[in-house]
């Protein structure tokens, strides 16, 4: 079997097909029963973030594992297979380790550093225990990702070349001013109360917010944040989902982050609590001339221009897949072909920068969810600057690069290539305690076979003749299951485990009864774990 993982994320794909593609909790549920339920995948896990959504499986077929994972993507998400494929992206094996572990360091996040994605790993995790899921190979995997993550952060200065979404956006709001002066004497909604909504209110408090006011569906939760602010020395309170609209028109700066399918705040919301009335829209023939469908605005012409563009793995091309998986290329996969067209193509957004208003910003909003909460079309609400997932990529991509970034990577490294070695080591190991066992059997055999024909020995004689007869069989076999031990932790290790099995004619049930209760016991601890 062999770890495979095909996803999409920012950087792949523009927002408007994220969008489109982001998966309810439900769905993911779904889309891990069934992508066990299909033939080439033992494991699985779904990592959906605000702005990635990447399944991984333990395949024992690499084309068939790809094609399947990109139709489950494709079912589950509400997207057509053919629309979604040149956005997707194929890691396979160390590749995928490498791609894992790079994203839980934040390598891979719209701002570089940020360490949310730590929890958000966490949580895939959990679901996959929850669901039985995730087996010893991804529960090591992703657990091995949560503790590489952390390295990075105590070892290096990570954390300084990027903050968090939340932070980041804020800055983008001040427009260059410290976020703690344009905080000052300003008044904030945060509409939500979930984890980064909870994040972006804690943020607000410490950079000096005056006041602010939480909305969530559940209005208890609502009441909660707000309690915990008011215990950190925020002034805060709670109101219901329908006096958003209301308390729109007091506050200065709101932030929203909800799990809904539709729009939080519409244009024309955004523009009767400023008094103001939608600016008519420029004239259709930029989007037009991008071959935006009819209906396309703003931020979502800006992403749809790149359509077409598709991205392939490193492994497709450069190092691997067709020497990790013979016989693999491009070609063979079928609907999947786009990703061959399109190697060397690397997805590109046209710069974009957030409209500033011309007057005075008398509202500022900043959109955190995926698919969006606030319509894209208060751009063209005098007085209102929006900042958005879109904005927020583009913006970030001009973002300077620690030089801890490349202490990172080389963690990231030494990472992989301490999991792939003790992944093949774990491999070798139920053949290797199935050998000792044998070697057990045969000992007792013949020990007891001496009783038989030396049965006036006493305790002592016999007890000594039986540690004789171990210790000598220990002696023979010490060496060589070490040494077959560090071979099988080399690349290209995995034979050894055949070759031992059938030099000593091992029982192959005997070895797959060791690899189910050590993976049993492996299940039982990490369902402690979380």
């Amino acid at each position: 079997m062999s770890l495979l993982v095909v996803g999409l994320s920012h950087r792949s794909a523009p927002v408007s097909v994220l969008e489109r593609a982001s998966l309810s909790a439900d769905a993911q549920a779904k889309l891990l029963h069934d992508t066990l339920a299909a033939e080439p995948a033992a494991e699985a896990a779904v990592l959906a973030t605000c702005n990635r959504i990447e399944l991984y499986a333990d395949v024992d077929k690499f084309h068939a594992g790809v094609a399947e994972l990109s139709t489950l993507l494709a079912q589950h998400s509400g997207v057509g297979l053919e629309e979604l494929t040149p956005y997707l992206y194929v890691h396979y094996e160390d590749r995928a380790v490498h791609h894992l572990f790079s994203v839980a360091c934040g390598l891979d996040s719209m701002v570089v550093g940020e360490g949310q994605i730590l929890g958000q790993i966490k949580d895939t995790l959990a679901l996959g225990q929850e669901l039985h899921t995730a087996g010893r190979l991804l529960n090591d995997l992703f657990q091995q990702a949560l503790r590489v993550g952390k390295r990075a952060h105590s070892e290096t200065g990570i954390d300084r070349a990027g903050q968090s979404l939340v932070t980041f956006g804020l800055e983008q709001l001040a427009a260059g001013a410290p976020v703690e002066d344009w905080a000052k004497g300003k008044r904030a909604l945060v509409i939500g109360a979930g984890s980064m909504s909870s994040l972006a209110a804690a943020t607000l408090g410490r950079i000096g917010i005056d006041e602010i006011v939480v909305a969530n569906r559940t209005h208890a939760r609502a009441e909660r944040l707000a309690e915990i602010l008011g215990e950190a020395g925020t002034a805060a309170r709670a109101v219901p989902m329908a006096d958003v609209a209301r308390e729109l028109t007091r506050v200065d700066v709101a932030v929203s982050c909800t799990g809904a399918t539709g729009l939080v705040l519409t244009g024309e919301a955004v523009a009767d609590a400023v008094g103001e009335s939608l600016v008519d829209p420029a004239p259709a023939t930029d989007a037009a001339a991008m071959g935006c469908p009819v209906g396309f605005s703003g931020t979502a012409a800006a992403g749809a221009a790149v359509a077409g563009f598709g991205v392939v793995d490193e492994a497709l091309r450069a190092d691997g897949a067709a020497d990790a998986a013979p016989g693999t290329d491009a070609d063979s996969l079928e609907l999947h072909g786009s990703w061959a067209e399109n190697t060397q193509r690397r997805i590109s957004r046209p710069r974009r920068d957030v409209p500033v208003p011309a007057g005075p910003v008398r509202l500022a909003l900043l959109d955190l969810a995926m698919p969006r909460d606030i319509d894209a079309a208060v751009h063209r609400v005098p007085g209102v600057r929006l900042v958005d997932i879109e904005s927020l990529a583009e913006a970030s991509a001009d973002a300077p690069m620690a030089a801890d970034v490349d202490r990172v990577r080389a963690i990231v490294s030494d990472e992989v290539a301490a999991f792939g070695a003790a992944q093949r080591a774990a491999h070798i190991t139920p053949t290797v305690v199935a050998l000792r066992a044998m070697a057990a059997e045969v000992v007792a055999g013949e020990v007891a076979r001496l009783e038989g024909r030396l049965p006036d020995l006493d305790d002592k004689q016999r007890s000594e003749v039986t540690q004789t007869v171990r210790r000598v069989v220990d002696k023979l076999l010490h060496a060589p299951t070490v040494r077959i031990k560090q071979l099988a932790a080399e690349p290209g290790g995995a034979g050894y485990a055949d070759a031992l099995r059938t030099l000593f004619d091992l029982d192959p049930e005997t070895v797959a009864a060791v690899s189910r209760a050590d993976l049993n016991d492996a299940d039982v601890k990490n369902r402690g774990r979380s």
